[in-house]
């Protein structure tokens, strides 16, 4: 079944339909997700969701937008939380220079530190990294303990950058911006990449996929995505599933 690595379905935009939505999914032929922490609260909500759903998984950390809320306690706190039987990685967890903000040392600080409590506790990680491929590759081969894994999430960079994370045993993220008209870079990932290296994600409820695009995103959108790396990988569809939803299993270390 269809395997989403990464979604944020405690966010409000969730609210009003969010268990029937999450009920619904099997149906729709998705099997397993993993709720996202991006910021303390919703790290706190992932883990709360992860214990009330079965199929749910969790991941904590805090996104590159939240780290001016961190201190010295909140990585003890997430290191802590590795502990919880169903939290499989540390994530999202990385830099964003798009808004130039917050200051780029203090992201590069706390990226760094939680890097660290990855590499302690052994977990895999959740890497985002927007218009920071540099500093972000830097700091990892400087940081990262490469052998416990992980995924470069929403992977937005070239075909030579993925395959420097490739080589080094990561996972790329790809999710509805395959399907987009200005998502040829993407393609061309997908295209060039093993399939043992790709993980299916939403980024719920962003980035939904043609021909939602503008629409809030949940998991049942990945058909579409599915359907866009078989073509672009001239295999069927079911392979991509499975291949995938293995692979999410193998890097989250779930059996």
């Amino acid at each position: 079944m269809i395997f989403d690595t990464h979604a944020h379905y405690m966010d409000e935009r969730f609210a009003e339909d969010r268990e029937a939505l999450l009920a619904s999914l099997r149906d729709a032929g998705v099997g397993n997700v993993v709720e996202v922490g991006a910021s303390i609260q919703s790290t706190k909500d992932a883990v709360a969701l992860s214990r009330k759903h079965d199929f749910v998984y969790s991941a904590v950390g805090v996104h590159p937008d939240g780290v001016p809320e961190m201190t010295d306690e909140t990585i003890e706190w997430l290191k802590g939380l590795t502990g919880e039987p169903k939290v499989v990685a540390i994530g999202e967890i990385g830099l964003d220079y798009y808004y130039d903000e917050p200051d780029r040392e203090l992201q590069k600080k706390w990226f760094i530190r939680q890097l660290e409590a990855a590499k302690e506790t052994k977990m895999p990680v959740i890497i985002h990294s927007r218009d920071a491929a540099q500093d972000t590759l830097q700091i990892m081969d400087e940081h990262c303990d490469w052998s416990q894994g992980g995924v470069i999430h929403c992977f937005s960079y070239t075909v030579e950058t993925a395959k420097i994370y490739l080589r080094k045993g990561f996972y790329l993220g790809i999710g509805g911006v395959v399907t987009f008209k200005n998502g040829r870079k993407l393609v061309e990932v997908v295209k060039e990449a093993p399939l043992e290296q790709l993980l299916l994600e939403t980024d719920s409820p962003y980035l939904t996929p043609v021909p939602n695009r503008g629409r809030r995103n949940d998991s049942r959108q990945l058909t579409y995505v599915v359907d866009a790396v078989a073509q672009i990988k001239g295999i069927d569809r079911e392979e991509v599933i499975r291949v995938t939803e293995e692979n999410a299993k193998k890097m989250y270390r779930i059996i």
